[in-house]
């Protein structure tokens, strides 16, 4: 059993009262991946003194060296790829070669990031009998907190562009995925990222959350979670702190007459199932236009019932388990829900009652119900879970109105050979990410990144493009007189 620290104040130390939690592999029970620091208050105050002594001089650092540091994170991930993606998979689920493409997605990233660290300029303004200019510095310290879905490639895009600019980091990551924070704050430590520009603090609890966003001197505040979860900071944050929430989806794929229904069956199957449906951007509804229906229908509960669920550390398994016991209940309740609500379901649980059981750990098989009325609560609610809703629609008109008909906006797909349809389709869906042809999960690290209506407050976007790096940094204007 190994005990892992918080890094506050430039050292390593324990939760300020001693408390402690754990996290166990979700697959297996038995297996203790390791204790964390169950900081409170204290701690998270504790973090921001430290990050308030430290961080101005990593902003007055030349640009080039934080160019050479996150290059040099990035080169240190990619020797050690294979350790950090078993590690990753004992605490979140995944499989290995899913886990292995996030940290090589990090080591990305932070190349990314590296190069926008030297294109942070200001601009020059034509005023009478003088000059004014603009400069960018950064905003100072970044709270990051992050979900366990996506445990390090969700951090890397938020770290890498606040360090790039010059921020302190004040990093919270998810209680079920600390062992990856841990490893994410250790990789830049030893890249050279100054002891005092970053602390990472772990935890979990509306005491620890509201005492890292109140506090004074956190200018910024990048959140990615549930809606509820952003609510709840944007609340906590008052007026005068910067925010960026990215939060819930519940993302349709609409299908068109025309398309071929293997293809068509195949993105659904895709966006539905990967990663156990535990992603913001994972598709949710499927809605068929047409007498196609019937046909993409038995070839994705085909494909659903064909998944191999197990741990993702054997090579055999095509699809892990969901991530917590909490998590497990949830998706099984919103199953029970649709049993309830008199729905068909044609793969799910039911074809294998005892695999909970049989395996040791929260398994959820891929599971379809068809037929589904927009009024469902299947149809509406994020589940986050392996569970796909199918939806009749007699047009493209309808089919758009059944996509748009939730309050969630942040990815969407359209499967078709229609241009006419797809250029319609870009402007009447409601959602930020509008794919063509492909899954509504999996999205460009170079593209921005997210949603509209409760999947984003919409202020600054993620990723890359769009003065995606404005959000780190602040503008002050200089006027020059004679």
């Amino acid at each position: 059993m190994t005990a892992f620290l918080n890094f506050i104040g430039s050292a390593w130390v324990a939760a300020a009262d001693g408390a402690t939690f754990e996290r166990r592999n979700p697959a297996d029970g038995s297996d203790l991946v390791g204790l964390f620091p169950k900081s409170s208050p204290a701690d998270a105050a504790a973090a921001v003194a430290g990050l308030e002594k430290g961080w101005r001089a990593w902003a007055a650092t030349n640009p080039e060296v934080r160019v050479e540091v996150l290059n040099r994170a990035a080169d240190i991930i990619l020797t050690r790829v294979d350790a950090l993606a078993a590690e990753l998979t004992r605490e979140e689920g995944k499989t290995l070669a899913s886990a292995a493409t996030e940290w090589k997605r990090v080591a990305a990233n932070f190349r990314l990031y590296a190069g926008e660290a030297l294109r942070t300029r200001g601009e020059t303004f034509p005023v009478a009998d003088s000059m004014v200019y603009s400069v960018r510095e950064p905003v100072g310290i970044v709270l990051v907190i992050t979900p366990w879905n996506f445990p390090v490639s969700l951090p890397s895009r938020k770290i890498g562009p606040a360090l790039a600019t010059g921020n302190g980091v004040l990093f919270k990551p998810s209680e079920i995925s600390p062992l990856s924070g841990q490893r994410m704050v250790e990789i830049l430590l030893e890249a050279g990222v100054p002891a005092g520009t970053i602390a990472l603090v772990q935890g979990h609890g509306p005491e620890l959350g509201n005492a890292l966003v109140e506090a004074p001197s956190v200018r910024a505040v990048t959140f990615t979670g549930s809606y509820a979860t952003g609510c709840a900071i944007h609340r906590a944050a008052g007026p005068d702190k910067r925010l960026q929430l990215e939060m819930g989806g519940k993302n349709p794929c609409i299908v068109l007459a025309d398309a071929d229904p293997d293809k068509a069956a195949k993105i659904i199957v895709q966006g539905a199932f990967s990663l156990t449906g535990q992603a913001c951007t994972a598709t949710s509804r499927a809605i068929i236009v047409g007498d196609i229906y019937d046909a993409i229908v038995e070839k994705v509960v085909a494909a659903a019932k064909g998944f191999v669920l197990g741990s993702g550390l054997d090579a055999a398994t095509t699809m892990g388990p969901v991530a917590t016991r909490a998590q497990y209940d949830k998706v099984r309740g919103m199953i029970a829900v649709g049993k309830a609500e008199g729905l068909k379901m044609l793969a799910g649980p039911d074809d294998l009652p005892d695999l909970d059981e049989a395996k040791g750990g929260f398994f959820i098989p891929p599971t379809v119900f068809v037929d589904v009325p927009p009024s469902s609560r299947l149809a509406r609610e994020e589940i986050f879970g392996p569970v796909l809703a199918f939806h009749r629609a007699a047009s493209y008109a309808e089919a758009v109105a059944l996509a748009n008909d939730v309050e969630y906006g942040l990815a969407a797909s359209i499967v078709t050979r229609d241009l006419s349809s797809i250029l319609s389709y870009a402007k009447d869906i409601e959602a930020g990410i509008i794919k063509v042809n492909s899954a509504t999960g999996g999205v460009a690290s170079t593209a921005p990144f997210g949603g509209i209506k409760h999947s984003s407050n919409q202020t600054y976007k993620e990723q890359a493009g769009h003065g995606v790096m404005d959000f780190y940094t602040l503008t002050k204007a200089v006027y020059l007189g004679a």
